[in-house]
């Protein structure tokens, strides 16, 4: 069950999971002050997390590249 909770949260709010890791705070509370601050805002931080998503993407594919040994151009 941890395992599929693990999963969960990387795929569906990995964003908040990184952030939480990265600045040493509680996951739950980041999610808490996300939605509280989207219902404030009507929305506007689901731009500000989809970009983020796509920049933990894009750093995943980058380091992803540099560790394999066969590049492929």
């Amino acid at each position: 069950m941890n395992n599929f909770r693990n999963n969960i949260e990387w795929t569906i709010f990995g964003v908040c999971t990184y952030l939480g890791e990265k600045l040493n705070i509680s996951i739950t509370r980041i999610r808490m002050w996300f939605i509280y601050i989207s219902f404030l805002t009507f929305g506007s931080p689901v731009i500000v997390y989809f970009i983020i998503a796509f920049w933990i993407n894009i750093k995943k594919y980058i380091l992803s590249a540099k560790r394999n040994p066969i590049r492929w151009f």
